[in-house]
């Protein structure tokens, strides 16, 4: 059984991952991030990071909170590890840029609540 315990260590790697994804893309545009695959690489990396922590939080964590878009954080993990090479990058940017700032309040409200 999943605890408590274990899902703020989770939430709290959902949030480094974050992090780190935020430091690598600082100051770069689509184009940049296209050109450099260390960068793609990591972030990528970071992004199956927070699919994997999210495919581990309780069932009870998920129901409480179901305005975060668990099964999608999981699937995009799913569809980064099994499909690596046909990866479209500019979906993988659009969520950097769209979608992992709103995830990143999401994930704080959930853990002021612990």
């Amino acid at each position: 059984m999943k605890s408590k315990l274990a899902d703020e260590v989770r939430l709290k790697h959902i949030l480094d991952a974050i992090s780190e994804i935020e430091q690598y893309t600082e100051n770069n545009s689509i184009e940049d991030f296209n050109k450099n695959s260390m960068l793609k690489f990591a972030s990528v990396k970071q992004l199956e990071i927070i699919g994997e922590a999210a495919n581990h939080i309780s069932e009870e964590l998920i129901k409480e909170f179901p305005e975060i878009k668990w099964r999608n954080v999981i699937g995009l993990r799913n569809l980064l590890v099994h499909e690596y090479f046909g990866i479209d990058i500019q979906i993988v940017w659009n969520i950097i840029v769209n979608d992992l700032p709103k995830l990143k309040i999401q994930i704080k409200n959930v853990l002021d609540k612990f």
